[in-house]
């Protein structure tokens, strides 16, 4: 933990990110595509003899858009610390990148980190669960898209020692402990800082998206997972968490 208290925050880039299945439902994929999913379904409800096509289907909703391979991604959000010159105090920018067209996302996030967060000796990305999840999704999506990766993504092939600017916010809480997975909202209770889970949940992103199209609500709710994330950093460096005043939201460009 003491390697916490000599990275300097600025250079530090908070990020999450939120999934939704390829296709808005199971028959709307291309057929070779449903007999993939049908082969991955199979193994998630271990069962050796075909499903229902009803199983098929419901299992698609729920679970396909946390794999890259039928997933994508429609939302990254990022928070970025500065300090005041007038009296050093932290200030958090958050913004985020989403559009229904995932290649438009991807780029927008890369050219943030080609600009700003390039060098992995220096700069550091951070998220809860990001090693698990979030990086080796934007990865996979990024090779799917046919995009370049910035220096900060570039960890193909790299041994542990040669990824330490990533860093994981979850593992960090385990100590070691490799059992079990602590939510955000969890260690918030136990933290003491705000939850971030208000409005919805990340069930409901697929709901929010392909139903109601609302990718502005989906933003909102990535960016305080994000801002939840600068505060579990925070705590684990045993610094004051953000006030209100400390945090601003970036216009979204129209």
């Amino acid at each position: 933990m003491d390697m916490l208290n000599v990275i300097d925050i600025a250079n530090v880039l908070f990020l999450d990110i939120e999934c939704v299945s390829g296709e808005p439902n199971f028959e709307e994929l291309p057929e070779h595509m449903q007999e993939l999913w049908k082969i991955k379904a199979r193994g998630l409800n271990r069962a050796q003899e075909e499903l229902e096509e009803e199983a098929y289907a419901e299992t698609y909703l729920d679970k396909a858009a946390i794999y890259a391979e039928f997933g994508k991604i429609i939302c990254i959000s990022v928070g970025f610390v500065t300090r005041d010159k007038e009296d050093q105090r932290l200030r958090l920018r958050l913004k985020s990148f989403e559009s229904e067209n995932e290649r438009e996302v991807l780029e927008g996030f890369s050219q943030l980190l080609n600009q700003f967060f390039n060098n992995p000796d220096r700069h550091f990305l951070c998220g809860h669960n990001i090693k698990e999840f979030d990086i080796p999704y934007i990865c996979r999506r990024m090779v799917i898209n046919q995009l370049p990766f910035p220096a900060m993504m570039d960890i193909t092939g790299k041994k542990p020692w040669e990824t330490k600017h990533l860093l994981d916010t979850m593992e960090l809480w385990k100590f070691g402990d490799r059992k079990s997975f602590t939510s955000l909202k969890l260690l918030a209770a136990v933290l003491d800082f705000p939850s971030p889970k208000e409005d919805i949940d990340g069930s409901q992103v697929g709901r929010v998206f392909w139903e109601e199209n609302d990718l502005e609500r989906i933003a909102l709710y990535c960016e305080k997972d994000v801002l939840a994330t600068v505060q579990l950093f925070l705590r684990l460096r045993r610094m004051p968490i953000l006030e209100d005043n400390q945090i601003i939201h970036v216009p979204r460009e129209k």
